[in-house]
């Protein structure tokens, strides 16, 4: 099982701590794409190592497919983020996000929607419980 450890949670608090000055500054409404540039940055700034649509790839059952998906984010090489800027986003959406870590191994990912009024209502902590071993990739 993949295990949530200080480091993870030191990372997300970073995340989150510049998403909600991003907010701040910034507010509801931009392109989602808006938000991934300068969130990315900010966290750079942060002194973390950050990669912009990280292209996701895996072998399931003898089949290979290389850019099966695409992660907003990825920080330190250990939380997956996605950004949404939406009223609200789908059910499916964190299930999207604990694909990705399973995938990638992964124990912890938010998801983040700056497109709410209070950037607090659209955070979604993501943890991955499941077995990484099922999986090859």
């Amino acid at each position: 099982m993949a295990e949530i450890g200080d480091a993870q949670n030191r990372i997300a608090r970073e995340i989150l701590d510049a998403a909600f000055d991003v907010h701040r500054a910034l507010g509801p409404g931009l392109l989602e794409s808006v938000y991934e540039a300068i969130l990315a940055r900010d966290l750079e700034r942060r002194g973390l190592h950050v990669i912009r649509q990280k292209p996701i790839s895996f072998d399931y059952d003898g089949l290979h497919f290389s850019d099966a998906g695409r992660i907003d984010l990825l920080v330190e090489s250990q939380i997956v983020v996605e950004l949404k800027s939406v009223e609200r986003f789908a059910p499916v959406r964190p299930k999207q996000v604990l694909t990705y870590l399973r995938l990638l191994k992964l124990p912890l990912g938010l998801l983040i929607n700056f497109g709410m009024p209070m950037l607090k209502d659209g955070i979604c902590r993501i943890a991955n419980s499941f077995d990484v071993n099922r999986f090859d990739s």
